[in-house]
């Protein structure tokens, strides 16, 4: 019998965790006899309290339910402790970069057997700073959309927010380029770009297959640059993103990297998983395989 403890954003897609994590709950106990506590975060930073506590309790297993800021603070909270136990992802919120690429089902009892069948990834955790991250960070115009859509917006149309304020807000930045410094190891590069990005998994803002390359457990974060010259290259990155044609990408300046410290002219704060966070500069570096996920069995990573 596993000691389950799921911790969920009741906010995070309203009606499917309302629905769902009761549903869930009951097949775990019922069905499969497991130990299981479920706790609603309360505010920011509650999630990460949440799971330090919970891993210093010795819980066998912890359930992250929400969107991609949810699942951020639970891996901080774990990474912060001394105790270890595995993750298991639940996709709720509006982008759910990490628990769409893992190809995570939403019905209650799909996931329970996931996680009652226990097949197991450890995968890369990134430093931005102090700051955990399990998926993405970025700067530019990519944090500024997401930022830009309204809660309301997100409720309403999901992803579709996204692409819409990106629309919106894409016109306006076409000549706002930002001076950055991008030092990995002893080279230094000077870049006036739109916006950059450092990813652990292909998936990026609700947007499929935007760094092909990437994989949970390489031991890289792959980092793509957008110069104010490749506005007809990013216009084509999107599109083939949400169409879904991965091999028709075009040629942008993609590096694998393991540790890089990122420097900006103008104060700008990182993005991290979705959420703002500190201003640059900053050190951001691997944890190769550092944290163990429950994964669906048959999956590529």
């Amino acid at each position: 019998m596993k000691k389950i403890k799921i911790i969920y954003n009741p906010k995070a897609g309203r009606q499917m965790v309302q629905k769902n994590i009761p549903r869930l709950v009951e097949v775990l106990v019922k069905q499969y006899h497991e130990e299981v506590d479920s706790v609603a975060t309360q505010g920011p930073g509650h999630a990460e309290e949440l799971a330090y506590q919970s891993c210093q309790e010795g819980w066998d297993l912890i359930v992250a339910v929400g969107g991609d800021g949810t699942v951020n603070e639970v891996v901080n909270g774990m990474m912060s402790c001394e105790k270890q136990c595995p993750l298991a992802i639940y996709p709720a919120g509006t982008v759910n970069d990490f628990g769409s690429h893992l190809q995570i089902s939403k019905k209650p009892e799909d996931f329970a057997r996931m996680i009652v069948a226990g097949h197991r990834l450890n995968v890369d955790v990134g430093k931005a700073g102090e700051r955990y991250f399990i998926n993405v960070i970025a700067g530019g115009l990519l944090p500024n959309v997401a930022h830009n859509v309204s809660t309301e917006a997100k409720t309403v149309f999901g992803k579709l927010a996204y692409y819409m304020e990106g629309i919106k807000e894409f016109p306006k930045q076409l000549f706002e380029t930002l001076d950055i410094q991008f030092q990995i190891g002893e080279e230094i590069y000077e870049k006036e770009v739109l916006f950059f990005f450092m990813t652990n998994s292909p998936n990026v803002g609700g947007f499929k297959h935007v760094a092909h390359n990437a994989r949970l457990n390489d031991g890289k974060f792959d980092l793509l640059i957008v110069e104010r010259g490749q506005v007809l290259d990013v216009t084509k990155l999107f599109f083939n993103a949400i169409t879904g044609r991965p091999k028709e990408q075009p040629i942008l300046k993609y590096i694998q990297v393991e540790k890089i410290r990122i420097h900006s002219k103008e104060p700008l704060h990182i993005d991290i998983d979705g959420e703002e966070g500190e201003l640059l500069p900053m050190t951001f570096k691997v944890n190769k395989e550092a944290l163990t996920i429950l994964v669906p069995e048959g999956v590529h990573y």
